[in-house]
């Protein structure tokens, strides 16, 4: 049954934009190689990110919405946006593009003219061009920019910015043409409230890259002013309070305990130079975990108390509050050094009722307040709102706050 638009990916990029189109009357299908996935999509039973509510899958469903891992169905559409993962690659700071040369692959077979492809994966600058430009063209036969369109379009979606969504959120757009640019435009002109007009593709991409390394390098800078006003015995996060007042060139960023998200830092760029203040972000921002960890052994010594043999509960897991998403959550290496240390961790997560580290399922806290009694040491990593903090201070014995959430004086904090 042919469709207007193929969505190829269905994980926290292309559901979004599935979600979107399907709401705006586009008949839409999903295509994933995943089995398992679709197969849950199918059955209205939302992805373990998160991202989507069961009632959304519910009404994306009724709304026409196809889940499939059949790669015939890309041939009958008008428009395929490519949302395939890029995580981290083996390098450091690099993506491996797999999934995306893949998911080239498997539409260039069915590729018809006229078609409009799409790719918004977080990509170096010069994939659509020089990566998947080739793999559609060899695969269908067609010439791209004369027999079908191509454009790239950074996925920019918050997904906790329930605010915004996908209607409010401008899209930037880079056509291999300014045919293909036009094209894109109006596909999207469908779904947002603005499109922006990139020169070419590989502006557009870079917009991704400029995007993604500016949150990481700031994120890095009040990491690093965190550990400097611990040393200075400064209140760090009344400095951000204050400095946050500031009308115009500044814009505040918070400490953690590690970035997470699905964003990797790109410093290196192909045989281009390096990106040395990217690099070094990375490195800054790699060390939390490590010095969250020394921070709790600080703390307990100050109390009497050795890391081995301690009781410690880690308070959300997930990498962004009031989700389930987990991707880059600094959970796991803290839990892990923790453990490497001799204490005994569990946690407490609305949002994750079973977690694994090194393969080993770790304890889950069913009482949040008794587990934080009984615990040597409670560390919150993540503030879901659920959490109420106040009491929480009250109850445990010993509480480090990483992310300046508790009331003043009432906790130890990054």
């Amino acid at each position: 049954m042919p469709a207007d638009l193929a969505v190829i990916g269905l994980g926290h990029l292309g559901l979004p934009l599935a979600q979107a189109a399907t709401a705006a009357g586009i008949d839409t299908i999903g295509y994933d190689t995943d089995p398992r996935a679709v197969a849950e999509l199918s059955a209205g039973r939302p992805p373990v990110d998160g991202s989507l509510t069961p009632s959304e899958i519910r009404r994306m469903l009724s709304c026409g919405f196809r889940p499939t891992t059949h790669p015939a169905e890309l041939g009958r559409v008008r428009t395929a946006v490519i949302c395939a993962p890029t995580p981290p690659a083996a390098a450091p700071r690099t993506l491996d593009l797999t999934a995306v040369t893949g998911a080239a692959r498997a539409l260039a077979a069915r590729l018809r003219p006229h078609t409009t492809v799409l790719l918004e994966s977080p990509v170096p600058p010069g994939t659509t061009e020089d990566v998947v430009r080739p793999l559609l063209e060899e695969g269908s036969g067609l010439r791209a920019g004369r027999d079908f369109h191509l454009a790239y379009s950074p996925a920019r979606l918050d997904p906790d910015d329930r605010a915004h969504g996908y209607a409010h959120t401008p899209k930037v757009i880079g056509g291999l043409t300014p045919a293909c640019t036009e094209s894109a435009a109006t596909f999207y002109g469908r779904l947002t409230d603005k499109v922006v007009r990139a020169r070419g593709t590989r502006e557009a991409e870079t917009v991704k890259l400029l995007e993604t390394n500016y949150r990481h390098v700031n994120i890095a800078l009040v990491n690093e002013m965190a550990v400097l006003c611990h040393d200075l015995g400064v209140d760090l996060w009344d400095v951000i309070r204050c400095a946050e007042t500031k009308p115009s060139g500044f814009q505040a960023f918070r400490p953690g305990p590690g970035v997470g998200g699905h964003g990797t830092p790109v410093d290196t760029v192909g045989a281009h130079r390096p990106l040395r203040l990217v690099e070094t972000a990375g490195q800054i921002n790699e060390r939390m975990p490590q010095y969250v960890t020394q921070r709790c052994a600080t703390l307990l010594n100050e109390h009497g108390k050795s890391v081995r043999g301690a009781r410690v509960l880690l308070l959300g897991i997930t990498y962004k509050p009031d989700l389930a998403d987990r991707e880059g959550s600094p959970a796991p290496e803290i839990a892990q050094r923790l453990m490497d240390m001799g204490a005994a961790v569990s946690y407490h997560d609305p949002y994750a009722p079973v977690w694994r580290v090194r393969d080993l399922p770790v304890p889950r806290a069913d009482s949040l307040y008794e587990a934080a009694a009984g615990a040597d040491l409670t560390i919150l990593l993540q503030h879901h709102r659920t959490y109420d903090l106040q009491g929480l201070a009250v109850k445990a014995q010993l509480l480090l706050d990483t992310r300046g959430a508790t009331p003043v004086g009432a906790a130890h904090r990054l």
